[in-house]
């Protein structure tokens, strides 16, 4: 499996953040697919093959969920609490990418499991190396367990 081959599931509502996410992936060579999920249905929808994303082959999952809390519809917490409840995505790495430095939204992030918590950097350059690092982690070094590989 190529790199190339692992999807990024990136949950982001903001479209600046969105974009410069994209941007930083882009001038980090990560040229993996991403898919875009703009608030927590669609990201739910997606990852179990609902809605939008219905009859979706459930065999293919994301390397790794980028997560913002702060969403529409459905916040991000809550978003992570269903991907934790479910057998087929419970393993799934899941880091939170947000610019929350709550200490409620840290705790919870890890009380419901989440991998990783980053806030996001306001500067760019620091946010690209923050994104460069991610994905040599979670795509390149991280080995996902063998029920979620793709």
């Amino acid at each position: 499996m190529q790199p190339s081959d692992k999807i990024i599931l990136l949950v982001e509502d903001n479209p600046d953040d969105e974009i410069l996410t994209l941007r930083a992936l882009k001038k980090c060579n990560i040229l993996n697919e991403v898919v875009v999920a703009r608030d927590g249905v669609e990201a739910l929808d997606y990852l179990f093959g609902t809605g939008g994303y219905a009859g979706r082959d459930l065999g293919v999952q994301p390397q790794v969920v980028l997560l913002d809390l702060k969403l529409p519809k459905i916040d991000g917490l809550e978003v992570l609490r269903r991907i934790r409840e479910d057998e087929r995505t419970k393993l799934l790495p899941v880091v939170i990418l947000t610019t929350s430095n709550e200490d409620n939204d840290i705790t919870a992030g890890y009380e419901l499991r989440t991998n990783s918590y980053i806030r996001k950097p306001v500067e760019f350059d620091q946010f690209i190396e923050a994104v460069r690092q991610l994905g040599m982690y979670w795509l390149l070094l991280n080995e996902p367990p063998p029920s979620i590989r793709p």
